[in-house]
């Protein structure tokens, strides 16, 4: 008789390899909008259609307990971390392909597990402090600052890391109280507000038929992504999921080939290669420590 608990961690382990194809397509088609569209009109039908997407599907069903919250101001920053990190993954994209970006913003779980460590006050492993290190040393090979060409806007994705780990880390807190579909809400919501706000000043007329699609697709894929990797969550733990995140780098790469002809150069393909390495096995470590917590014996 087949296992029921292993068959919904196996279909959480599809779906979020599902949600990783989605991103690394919502990738890939904003670097292609982002080279005809302004910035916040992009933004704006990103974050609106997850709005009206979320109120559309979540009213009817829930009424106004999608609206309970006791920490509306936590859920404005949520969001507005989230929205500074699609705008500065905008930009990355802009200046640089497709995969290379991918596999410097997988730094971000290797951080956070940092940070919250730190925050904690818990004493950091040299294995996971190694990890981390060898990360970065995988983001320099992509990078390579010293070089004559090296492009300044190639930091964007330094502040993406940055800023998601923010979002990651406040997003762990709130999701122990708040309902996720009640955070989908306030995040759609807060993006497309302000985005809203800056459309006066950064308007400027679109006569594509297709940039319009792209632009369209953006919040497809966006709201599509993160509710499948909501439904991943509800069938698996996180810490069998999070290696899995690391294939969005192949399809990254997959959508920078397709797409736009790129194919990256021995030692970019080495700094990705590394990221992954070290994040699937930052990833593990997690795994192994939370399951050696559980089984210690209570005194």
């Amino acid at each position: 008789m087949a296992d029921p608990h292993r068959a919904q961690v196996l279909k959480g382990i599809a779906l979020a390899i599902a949600a990783m194809a989605c991103f690394a397509t919502l990738d890939t088609t904003t670097k292609w909008v982002s080279l005809s569209a302004p910035l916040m009109v992009a933004m704006f039908f990103r974050y609106a259609f997850q709005a009206v997407a979320t109120t559309a599907i979540e009213m009817p069903r829930q009424g106004r307990a999608l609206l309970h919250t006791a920490h509306i101001g936590l859920h404005v920053l949520r969001g507005g971390l989230l929205l500074t990190t699609s705008i500065l993954a905008f930009l990355s994209l802009k200046h640089m392909p497709v995969g290379e970006f991918t596999a410097i913003v997988l730094l971000t779980p290797l951080v956070v597990t940092l940070l919250a460590a730190r925050m904690l006050h818990e004493k950091i492993s040299r294995l996971r402090l190694l990890l981390v290190a060898g990360g970065f040393a995988g983001t320099l090979a992509i990078v390579r600052p010293e070089g004559a060409d090296f492009n300044w806007a190639l930091l964007f994705p330094i502040g993406v890391v940055a800023a998601n780990a923010g979002f990651q880390l406040l997003t762990s807190r709130m999701a122990r109280t708040e309902d996720p579909m009640t955070m989908q809400f306030y995040t759609g919501w807060t993006g497309a507000l302000v985005a809203a706000l800056a459309l006066p000043f950064t308007w400027e007329p679109i006569a594509s038929h297709a940039v319009w699609g792209g632009l369209l697709l953006m919040g497809v894929l966006g709201s599509l992504g993160h509710f499948i990797f909501i439904q991943a969550f509800k069938r698996a733990p996180a810490a069998v999921l999070m290696p899995y995140m690391y294939a969005q780098i192949a399809f990254a790469m997959l959508g920078g080939w397709l797409m736009f002809s790129h194919v990256p150069d021995a030692w970019t393909i080495a700094g990705m290669a590394l990221i992954a390495v070290c994040g699937a096995a930052g990833a593990w470590l997690t795994a192994h420590e939370s399951r050696a917590s559980a089984e210690a014996p209570e005194h």
